[in-house]
């Protein structure tokens, strides 16, 4: 699997994007590499044997089919689409003004849909294909300081879940990955209350798995044909599990952290207290 296939990795400049790129690469995959950061993108590319550099802003819906028939027609055909750019959140609701919401679900959650709706006829035409979703673990689990976060990312689960329900038969194959804390910059970049980037991480973040570990597992994940894994551990992977096994000790669980000062914790840890 992967050699010689062609696949299009979205937010593929850093992060998880990055390390599947290499990743693939690897294995002799063909790879368009999207986001917006060029210089970042060219770098990864230069160190893939065969890749196309496709920058374009992702919530630029009316560009998207255009994008979309640029990276098809590249190679004739696409195997696989990694639903993979976004970003995150850091401010509680109370205190967060409605534009980061808006601004979420365009980049999160509408973005990814626009892509794949732009693709799958094309992948049910050619007769078959995967698409993986990353969410997050705060896409199975409603955890503070990331209510819009969390939102998009429940949304793309679902939405990934039933486009799998619909084309399965047809060839399609739907791949949801819902990582806990990867050593990335997404808590760095993540928004605020006020929509300004946070600037700093996260103990939880920059003590995560590392992001090559990360691509390792999906894709042995997508070789298996696991439809959806957790990538998470300790306390992380806890919350997910509970989640579908024992609500409502997960809600006390998690009403319990702001309690005990989780997001005073966080603030300090930004300078914001």
């Amino acid at each position: 699997m992967f050699e010689k296939e062609c696949w299009w990795i979205t937010g593929a400049s850093s992060g998880i994007g990055e390390a599947l790129a290499r990743a693939l690469a690897a294995r002799g995959t063909s790879l368009v590499l999207s986001g917006r950061n060029v210089a970042a993108l060219e770098s990864v590319a230069r160190d893939c044997s065969d890749a196309l550099v496709l920058p374009f802003e992702a919530t630029d819906f009316s560009l998207i089919p255009e994008i979309a028939q640029r990276a098809w027609a590249w190679k004739g055909r696409l195997d696989g689409l990694v639903n993979n750019a976004g970003i995150s959140q850091r401010s509680l609701a109370v205190e967060t003004d409605f534009s980061v919401y808006q601004k979420m679900i365009a980049v999160d959650l509408l973005a990814p849909i626009a892509l794949t709706q732009a693709l799958l006829p094309r992948m049910v035409r050619s007769g078959g294909g995967r698409i993986v979703a990353i969410s997050s673990v705060a896409g199975i689990v409603g955890v503070p300081l990331r209510s819009a976060y969390c939102a998009a990312k429940h949304g793309l689960i679902g939405y990934h879940d039933a486009v799998r329900a619909e084309n399965e038969h047809l060839g399609i194959q739907v791949h949801v990955i819902a990582p806990g804390s990867i050593r990335t910059n997404v808590s760095r970049n993540a928004l605020t209350s006020d929509g300004s980037s946070r600037g700093v991480s996260d103990a939880a973040i920059d003590n995560g798995m590392p992001p090559a570990d990360a691509a390792a597992a999906i894709l042995a994940a997508i070789e298996a044909g696991k439809r959806e894994l957790v990538l998470a551990a300790g306390v992380e992977n806890d919350l997910a599990v509970l989640r579908r096994t024992d609500p409502e000790t997960l809600f006390e669980r998690v009403s319990a952290m702001v309690r005990a000062g989780y997001a005073k914790q966080m603030a300090a840890e930004s300078g914001r207290s």
